[in-house]
């Protein structure tokens, strides 16, 4: 819990670090909505905090050159986890608003929704996870006292951000939207959902004063 009610910073973390095995493509790359998809992501993401930073491998770094907040993995590691404490070690006071680069579907009022909800004294504001009834530890916002734990957690084995979350506070909200958290991590699973994309309406798309361009 956040001592003195003191609500952290909010940041963004856009989660682009996994290595996409499954996929056999970088997903963060994949064109969803017309432009690589940890663009659309960014653009979503900077119409809510002033800042939002890429997590990658190091070698991956070369290839997000054009926008100059990346995180780069300082903890050895697989997984979404390496990413989360990166950014921990990096800004220890920060709370991050993460997504991860495998969310095809996700529009800004989920993030409203994420946003106009979060409790800071709670170690973390999610959603549930119809997939699997538990919090969604992907599209979160993670405070530091959550990632504190996921980090004495990593140190004794334990490297899941799921089950972190769900030994934690937790704010846990009912998304009305709920195929926005659907994750496509296998190219059946990209069709799947630019077929979604196709029979759903467009989404509006992110303020043009928001593009990476204009950072």
């Amino acid at each position: 819990m956040i001592s003195d009610n003191k609500q952290a910073r909010l940041k963004g973390l856009i989660l682009c670090g996994g290595k996409s095995t499954r996929m056999q493509q970088d997903k963060s790359q994949l064109a969803y909505h017309g432009q690589p998809h940890w663009q659309y992501l960014l653009q979503l993401l900077q119409e809510f905090v002033p800042e939002v930073y890429l997590s990658c491998r190091q070698e991956q770094a070369a290839q997000f050159r054009e926008y100059p907040h990346i995180i780069t993995d300082s903890v050895d590691g697989a997984g979404p986890s390496a990413g989360l404490l990166s950014a921990h070690a990096a800004q220890p006071d920060v709370a991050w608003l993460v997504l991860a680069c495998d969310l095809p579907l996700i529009s800004r009022q989920s993030l409203a929704a994420l946003l106009q909800a979060r409790n800071p004294l709670k170690a973390a504001t999610s959603f549930n996870s119809h997939f699997n009834n538990s919090p969604e530890p992907l599209i979160a916002i993670w405070e530091p006292a959550a990632l504190a734990v996921l980090q004495q957690n990593f140190a004794t084995g334990k490297n899941c951000p799921r089950k972190t979350l769900l030994g934690c506070d937790v704010l846990v909200l009912e998304n009305v939207n709920v195929m926005e958290q659907f994750n496509a991590n296998t190219p059946a699973e990209m069709q799947e959902a630019l077929q979604q994309l196709t029979d759903a309406p467009p989404p509006i798309p992110p303020h043009p004063q928001n593009t990476p361009s204009s950072r």
